[in-house]
Protein backbone atom coordinates (compact mmCIF):
# COMPACT_ATOMS: atom_id res chain seq x y z
CA UNK A 1 0.00 0.00 0.00
CA UNK A 2 1.56 3.52 -0.79
CA UNK A 3 1.10 6.15 1.36
CA UNK A 4 -1.21 9.15 0.22
CA UNK A 5 0.88 12.00 -2.06
CA UNK A 6 -0.68 15.11 -3.33
CA UNK A 7 -0.60 15.68 -7.07
CA UNK A 8 1.09 18.39 -8.41
CA UNK A 9 -0.08 19.35 -12.64
CA UNK A 10 3.01 21.20 -14.27
CA UNK A 11 1.32 22.33 -17.80
CA UNK A 12 4.36 22.60 -19.82
CA UNK A 13 4.29 25.39 -22.38
CA UNK A 14 5.40 27.85 -24.82
CA UNK A 15 3.99 31.71 -25.48
CA UNK A 16 2.35 31.38 -28.75
CA UNK A 17 4.85 33.60 -30.67
CA UNK A 18 4.64 33.10 -34.66
CA UNK A 19 7.64 30.72 -35.62
CA UNK A 20 8.40 29.52 -32.60
CA UNK A 21 4.96 27.26 -31.79
CA UNK A 22 3.10 24.81 -33.84
CA UNK A 23 5.31 25.25 -36.60
CA UNK A 24 4.29 21.69 -38.33
CA UNK A 25 1.09 23.57 -38.90
CA UNK A 26 2.32 26.09 -41.39
CA UNK A 27 1.64 24.51 -44.42
CA UNK A 28 -2.19 23.57 -43.64
CA UNK A 29 -2.96 26.82 -41.35
CA UNK A 30 -0.55 29.48 -42.41
CA UNK A 31 1.75 30.98 -39.96
CA UNK A 32 -0.98 33.29 -38.12
CA UNK A 33 -3.69 30.07 -37.95
CA UNK A 34 -0.56 28.21 -36.67
CA UNK A 35 -0.45 30.76 -33.88
CA UNK A 36 -3.92 30.84 -32.99
CA UNK A 37 -4.48 27.68 -32.78
CA UNK A 38 -0.99 27.21 -30.16
CA UNK A 39 -3.27 30.34 -28.14
CA UNK A 40 -6.71 28.28 -28.33
CA UNK A 41 -4.73 24.99 -27.64
CA UNK A 42 -3.09 26.68 -24.46
CA UNK A 43 -6.13 28.57 -22.97
CA UNK A 44 -7.90 24.46 -23.34
CA UNK A 45 -5.18 23.30 -21.39
CA UNK A 46 -5.20 25.47 -18.39
CA UNK A 47 -8.81 25.97 -18.42
CA UNK A 48 -9.32 21.72 -17.91
CA UNK A 49 -6.23 21.27 -15.61
CA UNK A 50 -7.95 24.41 -13.83
CA UNK A 51 -11.58 22.56 -13.53
CA UNK A 52 -9.53 19.38 -12.79
CA UNK A 53 -8.30 21.06 -9.45
CA UNK A 54 -11.58 22.59 -8.71
CA UNK A 55 -13.01 19.01 -7.66
CA UNK A 56 -11.60 16.70 -4.62
CA UNK A 57 -10.72 13.69 -5.57
CA UNK A 58 -12.16 10.76 -2.63
CA UNK A 59 -10.28 7.80 -2.79
CA UNK A 60 -11.77 4.12 -1.23
CA UNK A 61 -10.34 4.66 1.77
CA UNK A 62 -12.19 7.30 2.94
CA UNK A 63 -9.13 10.20 2.23
CA UNK A 64 -9.98 13.08 0.13
CA UNK A 65 -7.04 14.55 -2.65
CA UNK A 66 -7.15 18.00 -4.02
CA UNK A 67 -4.56 18.83 -6.78
CA UNK A 68 -2.62 21.68 -7.31
CA UNK A 69 -0.95 23.05 -11.02
CA UNK A 70 1.88 25.56 -12.33
CA UNK A 71 2.00 26.72 -16.17
CA UNK A 72 5.97 26.00 -16.17
CA UNK A 73 6.61 28.34 -19.51
CA UNK A 74 8.69 29.52 -21.89
CA UNK A 75 9.86 32.60 -21.83
CA UNK A 76 9.77 33.20 -18.13
CA UNK A 77 6.95 34.50 -16.20
CA UNK A 78 6.22 38.19 -16.87
CA UNK A 79 7.58 38.39 -20.26
CA UNK A 80 6.10 40.39 -22.83
CA UNK A 81 5.07 37.77 -25.19
CA UNK A 82 2.71 36.12 -22.39
CA UNK A 83 0.64 39.24 -22.40
CA UNK A 84 -2.65 38.53 -23.73
CA UNK A 85 -1.89 34.66 -23.12
CA UNK A 86 -1.72 34.03 -19.17
CA UNK A 87 -5.27 33.89 -17.48
CA UNK A 88 -6.07 36.02 -14.21
CA UNK A 89 -5.96 33.07 -11.82
CA UNK A 90 -2.31 32.31 -12.98
CA UNK A 91 -0.84 36.27 -13.58
CA UNK A 92 -2.03 36.93 -9.64
CA UNK A 93 -1.90 33.46 -8.40
CA UNK A 94 1.15 34.88 -5.67
CA UNK A 95 -0.97 37.39 -4.38
CA UNK A 96 -4.08 35.37 -4.35
CA UNK A 97 -4.14 33.54 -1.07
CA UNK A 98 -4.86 29.64 -1.63
CA UNK A 99 -4.39 29.97 -5.01
CA UNK A 100 -3.68 26.38 -6.89
CA UNK A 101 -1.83 27.63 -9.13
CA UNK A 102 2.25 28.92 -10.17
CA UNK A 103 3.51 30.37 -12.74
CA UNK A 104 7.21 29.02 -13.07
CA UNK A 105 10.11 29.37 -16.23
CA UNK A 106 11.17 26.13 -17.86
CA UNK A 107 14.64 27.12 -17.96
CA UNK A 108 17.07 26.02 -21.04
CA UNK A 109 18.16 23.16 -22.42
CA UNK A 110 15.93 20.62 -24.39
CA UNK A 111 12.36 19.03 -24.06
CA UNK A 112 14.17 16.05 -21.59
CA UNK A 113 16.30 18.82 -19.73
CA UNK A 114 13.29 21.34 -18.96
CA UNK A 115 10.66 18.17 -17.94
CA UNK A 116 13.39 16.93 -15.78
CA UNK A 117 13.90 20.03 -13.59
CA UNK A 118 10.04 20.07 -13.16
CA UNK A 119 10.03 16.31 -12.28
CA UNK A 120 12.89 16.44 -9.96
CA UNK A 121 11.27 19.93 -8.05
CA UNK A 122 7.72 18.75 -7.82
CA UNK A 123 8.74 15.14 -6.22
CA UNK A 124 11.57 16.55 -3.82
CA UNK A 125 8.27 19.11 -2.38
CA UNK A 126 6.65 15.68 -1.64
CA UNK A 127 4.73 15.62 -4.25
CA UNK A 128 3.83 13.44 -7.25
CA UNK A 129 3.57 15.22 -10.74
CA UNK A 130 1.51 15.09 -13.41
CA UNK A 131 3.44 16.41 -16.90
CA UNK A 132 1.29 17.18 -19.31
CA UNK A 133 1.66 19.56 -22.41
CA UNK A 134 -1.24 21.44 -24.73
CA UNK A 135 -1.26 19.70 -27.42
CA UNK A 136 -4.04 16.69 -26.38
CA UNK A 137 -7.58 18.85 -26.43
CA UNK A 138 -9.10 15.59 -25.58
CA UNK A 139 -7.35 15.12 -22.17
CA UNK A 140 -9.96 15.90 -20.07
CA UNK A 141 -10.31 17.33 -16.51
CA UNK A 142 -11.82 13.42 -15.60
CA UNK A 143 -8.54 11.82 -17.02
CA UNK A 144 -6.43 14.30 -15.46
CA UNK A 145 -8.16 13.10 -12.48
CA UNK A 146 -8.19 9.54 -12.81
CA UNK A 147 -4.82 9.80 -13.59
CA UNK A 148 -4.05 11.39 -9.90
CA UNK A 149 -5.88 8.67 -8.41
CA UNK A 150 -4.01 5.51 -10.25
CA UNK A 151 -0.91 7.89 -8.86
CA UNK A 152 -2.08 6.48 -5.05
CA UNK A 153 -1.84 2.91 -6.36
CA UNK A 154 0.97 2.78 -8.97
CA UNK A 155 4.48 4.51 -9.10
CA UNK A 156 3.75 6.02 -12.51
CA UNK A 157 1.30 6.64 -15.08
CA UNK A 158 1.64 6.88 -18.60
CA UNK A 159 -1.12 7.92 -21.28
CA UNK A 160 0.32 7.64 -24.69
CA UNK A 161 -0.37 9.45 -28.10
CA UNK A 162 -1.17 7.71 -31.33
CA UNK A 163 1.73 9.24 -32.64
CA UNK A 164 4.08 7.17 -30.64
CA UNK A 165 4.62 10.05 -27.82
CA UNK A 166 2.61 10.76 -24.66
CA UNK A 167 0.45 13.28 -23.29
CA UNK A 168 0.53 12.49 -19.79
CA UNK A 169 3.47 11.62 -17.28
CA UNK A 170 2.91 11.05 -13.68
CA UNK A 171 5.57 10.00 -11.38
CA UNK A 172 5.47 9.58 -7.28
CA UNK A 173 9.36 10.64 -7.36
CA UNK A 174 11.54 11.62 -9.76
CA UNK A 175 13.20 9.00 -12.91
CA UNK A 176 16.53 10.53 -14.32
CA UNK A 177 16.11 8.05 -16.83
CA UNK A 178 12.75 9.15 -18.98
CA UNK A 179 14.37 12.23 -19.66
CA UNK A 180 18.18 11.01 -20.84
CA UNK A 181 18.86 10.19 -24.39
CA UNK A 182 15.30 10.21 -25.49
CA UNK A 183 14.76 10.44 -29.42
CA UNK A 184 11.97 13.34 -28.75
CA UNK A 185 9.40 13.88 -32.02
CA UNK A 186 9.18 10.28 -32.50
CA UNK A 187 7.30 7.78 -32.35
CA UNK A 188 9.36 5.70 -30.17
CA UNK A 189 9.06 8.46 -26.65
CA UNK A 190 6.52 6.07 -24.95
CA UNK A 191 7.46 3.05 -25.93
CA UNK A 192 11.20 3.70 -24.73
CA UNK A 193 9.67 5.84 -21.50
CA UNK A 194 7.76 2.83 -20.46
CA UNK A 195 11.18 0.51 -20.96
CA UNK A 196 12.89 2.79 -18.50
CA UNK A 197 10.36 2.98 -16.06
CA UNK A 198 9.75 -0.50 -15.95
CA UNK A 199 14.09 -1.23 -16.09
CA UNK A 200 13.90 0.97 -12.80
CA UNK A 201 11.11 -1.66 -11.25
CA UNK A 202 8.60 0.75 -11.40
CA UNK A 203 4.98 -0.61 -11.21
CA UNK A 204 3.03 1.86 -13.80
CA UNK A 205 -0.50 2.55 -15.10
CA UNK A 206 -1.16 2.76 -18.70
CA UNK A 207 -4.63 4.56 -19.80
CA UNK A 208 -5.81 4.70 -23.37
CA UNK A 209 -4.37 6.34 -26.34
CA UNK A 210 -5.24 10.05 -26.97
CA UNK A 211 -4.34 12.30 -30.27
CA UNK A 212 -2.90 15.50 -29.94
CA UNK A 213 -2.22 17.77 -32.55
CA UNK A 214 1.15 18.47 -33.95
CA UNK A 215 0.54 17.83 -37.98
CA UNK A 216 -1.77 18.54 -40.68
CA UNK A 217 -2.77 14.85 -40.33
CA UNK A 218 -3.35 15.39 -36.47
CA UNK A 219 -5.80 18.62 -37.21
CA UNK A 220 -7.87 16.68 -40.29
CA UNK A 221 -8.15 13.61 -37.93
CA UNK A 222 -9.46 16.07 -34.54
CA UNK A 223 -11.88 17.89 -37.04
CA UNK A 224 -13.34 14.55 -38.06
CA UNK A 225 -16.45 14.17 -36.86
CA UNK A 226 -16.66 11.32 -34.16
Amino acid sequence: MLPLMPVHTVVLAKAPVAGRVKTRLVPALGQAGATKLAGRLLADAVARVHAACGQSLHLPSGAALTLSAELCGSPAPGHADWIGHVPAHIAHADAAPGSVWTWTDQGGGDLGERMARASQRVTQSGRAVLLVGTDCPTLSPDWLREAALRLQRHQAVLLGARDGGYVLLGLRSHCPAVFEHMPWSTDAVASLTLQHLQAQGLDVWQGPLFDDVDTPADLARLQQPV
